[in-house]
């Protein structure tokens, strides 16, 4: 039985749990050469459950937000990077209102892709990205607020050539699930809340995802 998504998850590995179930119960899911992707680091722990119950590899979706200059917490666009393809979506809602020039948001993408360079050689090493040519695809993370992040790891995976698309989230705000899932194939979210607030609200410990359990959970799906 599925468990009733009203109630905040214990933690991100049980978050994953649930939505693994509810996409072996997803029709528009496809089977065969499947593959998980993790956005870090909120999203590995949730993703790791999905790859180990679908019998399916799991790797690293390289996405950062570009947070608004004095206001890091709002995200102004993000970047996404996998192989050496990359790409930066920017949320013209929030770079119109508060008057951001063209200019500065390249150069804060810019400096977030460097960081995201980095992340990849702590959590691959020397493992090369998994091919994603024709092969469906699941992208999981923690949750969706505004959807910056996510648009940006869908418009890289596009840009590389992935096949079936599917967005997968325990928690989301009902509008930005909406605008992503005309998107993509399937958009799974067991749980949208008419009262969201944030991604944290759906857990009883929503404590930071360090590096470490980032890169244990990718060497132990290997």
């Amino acid at each position: 039985m599925l468990r009733p998504s009203s109630r905040p998850y214990v933690d991100r590995a049980e978050a994953g749990a649930v939505l693994a179930e509810r996409l072996v119960a997803q029709p528009a899911v496809p089977a065969g050469d499947l593959l998980v992707l993790g956005l870090p680091r909120g999203g590995i722990p949730v993703a790791g459950p999905v790859a180990s119950r679908l019998q399916a590899p799991l790797d690293v979706l390289l996405v950062r937000k570009v947070g608004l200059p004095g206001q890091p917490e709002l995200a102004m666009g993000a970047v996404a990077a996998i192989g050496n393809r990359t790409v930066a979506v920017a949320n013209d809602t929030v770079l119109r209102q508060r008057g951001v020039p063209a200019a500065e948001f390249r150069a804060a993408c810019d400096d977030e892709l460097i960081i995201l360079y980095q992340q990849a050689i702590r959590y691959r090493g020397d493992r090369t990205p998994l091919e994603l040519p024709g092969r469906p695809v699941i992208v999981v993370d923690d949750g969706l607020a505004t959807g910056a992040t996510m648009r940006a790891a869908v418009a890289v995976l596009r840009a590389a050539g992935a096949g079936h698309l599917t967005v997968a989230v325990p928690i989301g705000a009902p509008r930005s699930c909406q605008e992503l899932a005309g998107q993509v194939e399937a958009l799974v979210c067991p749980w949208q809340p008419a009262d969201f607030r944030s991604v944290s609200q759906g857990y009883r410990d929503f404590s930071q995802t360090s590096e470490a359990t980032v890169i244990d959970i990718l060497a132990t799906s290997k």
